[in-house]
Order: structure tokens, then C-alpha cells, then sequence
């Protein structure tokens, strides 16, 4: 990878918190643990239908609509109810224990970061200053105020309008491979973030960095640059 970044951008659901904390939300909602991965999974394919057709809705919106609907059919008591607490339940969830070390390398290192997330950019606020990680970032961005989903290049492009940076000045870190995708389609600089050591789709571009852990993604830019 040719000269470092200017600016990191992160994903933040899975890529910096920890939604395995969601299965015990689940849980303690007397909702069924699996139903936690079905809904995400769900709430992403809605939201990715919206962008293909040019349309978009806040992350709330549609996760609060599609649990309610699974909550239903699980026969859980206040369905609607239960839904919306479970969908702002997304702003308590831990961070990987990779992340804080990660994270606080990258910007000791002189990096700019920021974060780009499908959910709102309150709940990364959140998420970042709980664990004393607020500071780092040097701001907060959603596609709620891009108009498209990722993976779509519209929220990447506003991204870079945003920082003032050119788009291939920009390295997307994520966990998801159809994020790496985007970001690469869209023109910047990709590192997927592969913490289950699991094969990477052939079917997307591949991702100009890989690296276990966020705490390899300093040294990783340092020996790539």
C-alpha cells in the first residue's frame, strides 16, 4: 500500500463493539439469544434493499420495526416496547478488548480517526467516550446524514467531503467483508479487521490490509508505508 493514510475510518457495529453482549440482552428481555444475530442481519438487509433502491432509514427505525415483528412471533410480552429498548440497548454494548490498545496506537501515532457507521453517530459518541476513547476520534459521522447505507459509495464520498480529504487518502477498517467492498469500489484504502481467522469472500475486492486484531493495524501501516 502506497504512502499512509490521512484519515482511518472505522465501522462500528462489530468492527469496534462487541454485539456478542446482545445474545445476553436477549436473554435477560426473555427473547430467544438467537434471535440477536437474525435481527441484525435482517435490520442490514433492509437497510442495503433501501440504498440499492436509492432510499434510506434511520437504523432505529428499522431495527425497533423488524424486532417488533420477531418478538411477536416469539410470543415476547410488549413486543413494541421490548423492541425499542433492545435497539437502544446498541449504545451499552462493550468494546472488543482489542479496540482501546488499537485505537489509542493509531492516534499516539499521529493518525486522524474517525467513525462511519449504518447506526447513528450518537450511539458511536457513546460507545467511544464510556470507554474513555472519546478524545481520539476526531469526529463522529453516520450515514443517516449521507442518504445511503453502506455498503453504497454515496456515505464513503461523504466521508471524504466531510474530513476534507480525498477519497484515496482514506483507509476503511472493518470486520465485514461487503464494508471492505464499498469502501474499495468507492476508492479507499481497505483493512479488514478478520478476528475468527475466517476465509475472505472471493467474490469482493480484496482488502489492501488484513490483520488480526486491531492492535496489528499500527505496525501494519508502519511496515506498509
Amino acid at each position: 500500500m502506497a504512502g499512509t493514510p490521512t484519515v482511518i475510518v472505522f465501522d462500528v457495529n462489530e468492527t469496534l463493539s462487541d454485539m456478542s453482549a446482545m445474545d445476553r440482552a436477549f436473554t435477560q428481555a426473555d427473547a430467544p439469544a438467537e434471535l440477536a444475530r437474525l435481527w441484525f442481519t435482517t435490520v442490514l438487509r433492509e437497510g442495503f434493499a433501501l440504498a440499492a433502491a436509492g432510499n434510506a432509514a434511520r437504523f432505529a427505525d428499522i431495527g425497533t420495526e423488524v424486532l417488533t415483528e420477531l418478538l411477536d412471533s416469539a410470543d415476547v410480552r410488549d413486543p413494541g416496547g421490548t423492541a425499542a429498548r433492545l435497539t437502544a440497548s446498541m449504545a451499552d454494548l462493550p468494546l472488543h478488548p482489542d479496540v482501546d490498545g488499537g485505537i489509542r496506537a493509531l492516534h499516539q501515532g499521529g493518525h486522524r480517526l474517525i467513525t462511519l457507521s449504518n447506526g447513528s453517530a450518537q450511539i458511536a459518541e457513546r460507545l467511544m467516550r464510556a470507554s474513555g476513547l472519546e478524545g481520539t476520534f476526531e469526529r463522529f459521522l453516520s450515514v443517516e446524514d449521507a442518504g445511503a447505507w453502506k455498503p453504497h459509495r454515496v456515505p464513503y464520498q461523504y466521508a471524504a467531503q466531510h474530513c476534507a480529504t480525498p477519497v484515496d487518502q482514506m483507509l476503511l477498517v472493518a470486520v465485514h467483508p461487503w464494508d471492505v467492498h464499498g469502501a474499495s469500489r468507492a476508492g479507499m484504502r481497505t483493512a479488514w479487521v478478520n478476528r475468527n481467522g475466517a476465509a475472505y469472500p472471493s467474490y469482493y475486492a480484496r482488502p489492501d490490509l488484513t490483520v488480526a486484531t486491531l492492535t496489528d493495524l499500527a505496525p501494519a501501516l508502519a511496515t506498509a508505508s
